[in-house]
């Protein structure tokens, strides 16, 4: 049948305004309360960045149709999890470009240096919002913050997910099995979702009176581990994030499945720190890679999009992410049965932080995180099952990997580091397996194969204490 060209135009006018607003179900009211006079504001919190932000978009456009000032607002706290200064600076230098390119666009920043309980009062009786926007994480605390904030608010509050590219609310209502459940419904939602992004406005007028941010002072106000400093192999904000994509997709994506898993190889996209942070984009990065249309981008689109996206479900739909309790009835019962098995070894949690096993390649994982905060994908699995193995008990193990992972990786205190900890130590997402000492029904990883995957000797020789 022939389309008219009004018919055609009508078409192109449905996708021109699909594509340039944001998608109503990646948006939740946290509250029941009215628009009010007042600005707009985007408290910005787990995406760290101005261009790719559907949350800080919506802000926009809500502004615009109500005819109000926008601003961004930052809350600072002055510790978090067990983040050190490592972590924290790669996040301020961050933030630091945030300001510079929201004041290209004439949008004031804000940072509160406290907690946004500690600060919620001060920051509601200042400004008087009309509107709030913020956006998604499964975390506990961050759920609380928001929740906190929504209740003290006298206006509207709505939290936006910028983070999944299928929101997570969308995705699944419930906690899902393994990837094979949860992969058919993102699947199915992925056209819908997997789209461009509009561009931001810049904005016409300014009412605010936006003091310069001392960033030195911010500095000073943390309260971290200092002696975790920073790592010189990696630079922090949106246009390094930028350039590690553009170097990925040029360079590495060609042999990403084929190398992915050797911790020798130069595979992996690095882009974990920059996801993590939300200094980059999950769904530019998917909409990018598939223009590559290659066979080779499978895998790599099932780490970003998938299993990046499961994590988010199993904290999201499940408080106890973080604990034993967390773990599947069948690893719970498996682990608790074994508890009392014999170890050949045992060590105390400074042992395993200073890399004193007996085990090289173990203490050589433990060594790439200090030094780079990053461990290679593969060897952060057998690290994690070997903490298990060397526990006193799996509640034990679980406390330990997290506390370390939190300390020294610069993607930590993150959904995919709690749920990676969870399959490797409690077998979520993963399935019964033939029953040995110590692991019950948990796979099982080993020192010899490791041997039979890569160069292991090469790998201890390059990460050395």
């Amino acid at each position: 049948m022939k389309i008219s060209n009004k018919e055609k135009i009508k078409k192109q006018d449905t996708e021109k305004k699909k594509t340039n607003s944001v998608n109503e179900k990646r948006i939740h009211s946290l509250n029941k309360e009215n628009f009010k006079e007042g600005p707009v504001f985007y408290w910005m919190s787990r995406d760290q960045r101005v261009d790719d932000n559907w949350a800080l978009i919506y802000a926009q456009q809500l502004a615009i149709s109500e005819k109000k000032d926008l601003a961004v607002v930052f809350f600072l706290s002055p510790f978090f999890a067990d983040a050190s200064f490592r972590q924290y600076d790669f996040m301020i230098k961050g933030l630091k470009e945030v300001e510079s390119k929201l004041k290209e666009l004439n949008i004031p920043f804000f940072l509160f240096l406290g907690s946004p309980i500690e600060k919620a009062n001060f920051f509601l009786n200042k400004f008087s919002p009309g509107i709030i926007v913020s956006d998604f994480d499964p975390l506990k605390i961050k759920r609380e913050w928001r929740e906190e904030m929504a209740k003290k608010a006298k206006c509207s509050f709505f939290e936006v997910d910028a983070h999944n590219i299928v929101p997570c609310r969308e995705a699944s209502s419930k906690k899902e099995y393994a990837a094979y459940t949860i992969r058919p419904k993102i699947t199915k939602m992925l056209p819908e979702f997997l789209t461009d992004f509009p561009k931001l406005k810049k904005q016409r007028k300014n009412n605010f009176q936006n003091e310069k941010i001392d960033w030195e002072k911010a500095y000073k106000s943390l309260s971290v581990d200092f002696s975790v400093t920073p790592v010189k192999w990696i630079k922090p904000g949106e246009t390094e994030a930028k350039k590690i994509l553009s170097n990925f997709l040029n360079k590495k994506i060609k042999n990403y499945s084929k190398e992915r898993n050797d911790p020798n190889k130069e595979a992996q996209s690095n882009l974990s720190p920059y996801l993590h942070f939300g200094q980059i984009s999950a769904q530019r990065v998917a909409f990018l890679v598939k223009r590559k249309k290659k066979e080779n981008c499978k895998d790599f689109l099932e780490e970003l999009i998938i299993r990046k996206e499961l994590s988010d479900n199993y904290c999201f739909y499940n408080d106890h992410y973080d604990s034993f309790d967390g773990f599947p009835r069948w690893a719970k019962d498996s682990l608790t049965k074994h508890k009392k098995d014999k170890r050949e070894y045992l060590y105390s949690g400074k042992e395993f932080e200073n890399g004193e096993t007996h085990d090289e390649l173990w203490n050589a994982a433990q060594m790439e995180m200090v030094k780079k905060g990053k461990m290679h994908g593969y060897m952060r699995m057998y690290w994690a099952k070997k903490i298990l193995e060397w526990s006193k008990s799996p509640k034990e193990a679980i406390k330990t990997a997290i506390y370390l992972n939190d300390k020294y990786e610069l993607d930590g205190r993150d959904s995919r580091g709690y749920t990676g900890i969870a399959w490797s130590i409690g077998g979520v997402h993963d399935r019964a397996w033939g029953e040995r000492l110590i692991f019950g029904k948990v796979r099982y990883m080993s020192y010899n194969g490791s041997k039979g995957k890569f160069n292991v000797e090469k790998y201890i020789k390059e990460n050395k204490h």
